[in-house]
């Protein structure tokens, strides 16, 4: 039997990939709760990042829909999610425009926090629609060198905790950085598990992911160096950084997260698309507990 064709509504909420929205929420979340702990929290301006980051990131999954099936990187062979480009629910052109149309309403939402931030925001506007373009499309796709994962913990934990906090309270701190590494830590274990399952049709379309280069076993390990860390820090915070006992709340959630380790240690192939998505949920609770705890 043929594959039905979905809705033009369900095909357009498929290339969004609302289920990986909370990782762009989670640090702008951290960002204002940590502005809120030294009393100064902003209400437009957190508003603003919020939807900064999300276009950011609905921008990004737009081009990276478009470009992978461009470079041959999703084909019929795709064993993750469908993509919208690649089974023709939605054309090249369309999928073009739209990204183009979703950076330019980031745009306007950071011509506005320009206006309280200043040059540097400026600089991270700028650099994260160049990089969500450069991910997978350019003449040099990052993310076909083996470059994604570092931009993923770059731009999903500093840049937007640590621009979220500035925005609102004029500066960035040592303990701020170090929370925002927590999250970007996480956010980097979904692309992990994304690019542990698709390793094969990566090497053959010629996409170099850290997973393809260092195989399985270097990806989980990966996974595992990944989460540990995350977990690590805000327990190292509260014990020798001075944080207070509430940085530790995060901890609960340490059994979600070995069932994880384990899960993508044993795990392979189309499996990992309930892990994948089981991540982002970890992500999501871990960063919740943290702000919790930040504002205890």
């Amino acid at each position: 039997m043929s594959e039905q064709r979905p809705s033009s509504l369900a095909a357009w909420t498929s290339a969004v990939r609302p289920r990986t929205l909370a990782a762009g929420a989670v640090p702008v979340a951290l960002g204002s709760a940590l502005a809120a702990q030294v009393d100064a929290f902003a209400l437009w301006p957190a508003i603003a990042a919020l939807a900064g980051a999300l276009l950011l990131q609905i921008g990004s999954n737009l081009a990276n829909d478009v470009f992978d099936f461009l470079n041959g990187a999703d084909d019929d062979g795709r064993i993750g999610p469908a993509r919208a480009t690649q089974k023709g629910w939605i054309s090249t052109r369309q999928m073009l425009l739209a990204t183009g149309l979703v950076f330019l309403a980031a745009l306007a939402v950071g011509a506005y926090l320009v206006t309280i931030g200043g040059w540097p925001i400026v600089i991270i506007g700028l650099s994260g629609i160049l990089c969500a373009v450069a991910y997978t499309g350019g003449p040099v796709p990052l993310g076909y060198h083996g470059l994604g994962d570092p931009l993923v913990f770059i731009f999903f934990g500093p840049v937007a905790v640590l621009g979220t906090y500035y925005v609102q309270a004029g500066e960035v701190t040592w303990m701020a950085g170090w929370a925002s590494a927590t999250v970007g830590l996480l956010a980097t274990a979904i692309l992990v598990v994304n690019n542990l399952r698709d390793r094969h049709t990566d090497e053959r379309a010629g996409k170099r992911t850290l997973a393809v280069r260092m195989g399985a076993q270097g990806a989980r390990r990966e996974y595992l160096a990944l989460v540990s860390i995350a977990y690590a820090i805000p327990a190292g915070l509260a014990a020798f950084g001075g944080a207070g006992l509430g940085w530790l709340l995060p901890l609960l959630s340490s059994p979600l997260a070995v069932r994880r380790i384990l899960a993508v240690h044993t795990q392979d192939g189309a499996a990992l698309n309930t892990e994948l998505a089981a991540t982002a949920q970890l992500c999501a609770v871990f960063g919740a507990l943290l702000c919790i705890g930040v504002l205890l």
